[in-house]
């Protein structure tokens, strides 16, 4: 049993279910496009800010069993929060329902930044495998800095789409700590 536990499909399938659920509740008529949007946005934004909480969590607890397991399928739950953006981006397309509606609504604050999100988040899980990260060297890690700036456009979507401030602060707040005390505690060596 332990066995399956570890196993990187048994993470796959964890990371996948909530995916599962909501496309079977569209599939059968259960769950409307426009109820399944935020949902899906919100599963990509708290995938993306686990994997981005792991290595400063590594930084400073180095000893702690979960945080080590978690990190060896931090890529994993980065591609699964490419996985839920893609779903919730499909999702957007189907309730505008038209090219026209998506465009009228582009340069609006809070889709710009998602989109813009999105497309970071793009070469980013393209690139989450073990053949890039040797054809690109040291480059594939300057490449996968580019999730803060996914972050922060993330985050200023959710903001500026609902104009709730406590659950946007409720999610980046903790990456947000846990940066600056890396940050600080790398910078005391």
């Amino acid at each position: 049993m332990i066995q399956v536990i570890k196993s990187r499909y048994f993470t796959w399938a964890l990371l996948a279910l909530p995916s599962v659920m909501m496309l079977v509740r569209y599939l059968n008529g259960s769950g409307s496009v426009h109820r399944l949007l935020h949902p899906s946005g919100e599963f990509a934004a708290r995938a993306m800010i686990l994997a981005m909480m792991l290595t400063p969590l590594f930084v400073l607890f180095p000893k702690v069993k979960i945080i080590q397991s978690l990190i060896r399928r931090r890529r994993y739950i980065g591609v699964a929060a490419f996985g839920y953006a893609a779903l919730h981006t499909a999702f957007y397309l189907i309730d505008k329902g038209s090219f026209a509606k998506v465009t009228e609504e582009f340069l609006a604050l809070s889709i710009w930044t998602g989109w813009l999100a999105f497309l970071i988040f793009v070469p980013l899980a393209a690139t989450s495998n073990e053949w890039a990260v040797r054809k690109l060297g040291t480059n594939w890690k300057k490449l996968q800095r580019w999730v803060y700036a996914a972050a922060i456009l993330t985050a200023a979507h959710w903001l500026f789409l609902e104009y709730h401030f406590v659950p946007v602060l409720v999610h980046f707040l903790p990456l947000a700590v846990l940066q600056i005390l890396r940050v600080r505690k790398n910078s005391k060596r």
